[in-house]
């Protein structure tokens, strides 16, 4: 009989890396007969729609909210459970250790964010976490150092999974008179796009110019503490610039057909965040999938995935060599074939990352087992 799996995150209709990632895994793991259903946690501001599959909500106002979601998470054989700071209740989501020392079930529990300065409850919250949990999961080596040495942790539970992408190989490009850069995902501060835009402004000499796309929403808690004022930031500094005409946003959640030729369309992806923090990247995983050449600022994801690999490295905030990078790209002959060719470590697609998955849940399952006694 298969595995069936409950699932602890959050989840669309919400809009966030965090409930795609959800979405997808739980489609792969459950996709062909199995057994499945999501334990969604909201923020208090999403759209409390509970979408299909959903079998329970968490609200984060909910006195003990945490006794129900690990109720409905126990009628399956195994929890998988997404961790961010951020989204569960309690100082720094404490609540969700109480939920993973109430279940019956044995955890998987995957690491989004592992922080190299983390503070003092930071550290101790993903301690207990760890503790608390079955098995766990990060998303690069990277992670897996930081949680290693930085962390008191029992280090056989920590296992390293990627990102899962959608299956890009074979799949046709589709490539304008004008080359064409690409940012997308949730935008708001931090994901520098600023400086992408003056890196464009350098651009402006080449013939023909390139045109450069910042597809996806604001994000939600961004918008509601902010509003749109980050975006009306960009369009302002484009006018400046004189770029706006070559700077189309859209505003739009796309689903992954629409992403994958979205991605599809452009010569290089564009990844100017100024995180020096992230271990992990949906959006690095899926262009590298493409074969679509990355130029991106030196966080943890894209060191680990580009290095030697299908894309270049450019210091943070720094338009001029974040503009020399994408020259290269599109001006040096053979220069974007070649950085295709040089993927080293092709990213998994969702099936051969539920695999992972199942094979993990198993071990988990084994090891609770009870010995069976032998037949007299």
């Amino acid at each position: 009989m298969a595995t069936s799996y409950g699932f602890l995150s959050t989840h669309p209709p919400t809009q966030c890396g965090l409930a795609t990632f959800n979405s997808c895994l739980a489609a792969h793991l459950t996709g062909h007969g199995g057994r499945g259903g999501v334990v969604r946690v909201t923020t208090g501001t999403d759209d409390e729609r509970a979408g299909p599959g959903v079998v329970h909500t968490w609200h984060p106002r909910s006195v003990f909210g945490w006794r129900a979601a690990a109720a409905a998470l126990d009628d399956f054989d195994v929890a998988v459970v997404q961790h961010e700071y951020g989204i569960y209740p309690g100082p720094d989501g404490q609540e969700v250790v109480q939920l993973l020392h109430r279940l019956a079930v044995p955890s998987i529990v995957v690491l989004h964010t592992v922080l190299a300065a983390p503070t003092a409850r930071q550290k101790a919250v993903l301690e207990q976490v760890v503790d608390a949990a079955g098995a766990v999961v990060t998303m690069g080596e990277t992670a897996r150092g930081r949680l290693r040495n930085g962390y008191t942790v029992d280090a056989t539970k920590v296992s390293v999974i990627p990102h899962g992408a959608a299956a890009q190989v074979g799949a046709p490009t589709t490539h304008g008179p004008r080359p064409h850069l690409l940012t997308w995902g949730l935008l708001g501060p931090g994901k520098g796009i600023e400086w992408a835009v003056r890196a464009l402004a350098r651009l402006q000499d080449l013939a023909p110019a390139p045109i450069y796309t910042v597809a996806g929403r604001t994000h939600p808690k961004v918008l509601e503490r902010h509003g749109e004022a980050y975006r009306a930031a960009l369009h302002q500094l484009g006018a400046e610039l004189g770029v706006s005409t070559a700077v189309r946003y859209d505003p739009v959640y796309r689903d992954e057909a629409s992403l994958g030729s979205l991605i599809r369309s452009a010569d290089v992806v564009v990844l100017p965040y100024d995180s020096r923090e992230q271990v992990t990247s949906g959006v690095l995983t899926e262009a590298v999938a493409a074969g679509i050449p990355v130029v991106a600022t030196r966080f943890p994801h894209a060191v680990e995935l580009l290095g030697r690999g299908p894309g270049l490295l450019v210091p943070h905030q720094n338009p001029q060599a974040l503009a020399a990078a994408v020259r290269r790209v599109l001006t040096e002959p053979g220069l974007a074939a070649s950085l295709g060719r040089r993927t080293t470590r092709r990213p998994l697609t969702w099936p051969e990352v539920a695999q992972r998955y199942d094979a993990l849940a198993d071990q988990l399952l084994v090891a609770g087992r009870p010995a069976v006694a032998a037949p007299a």
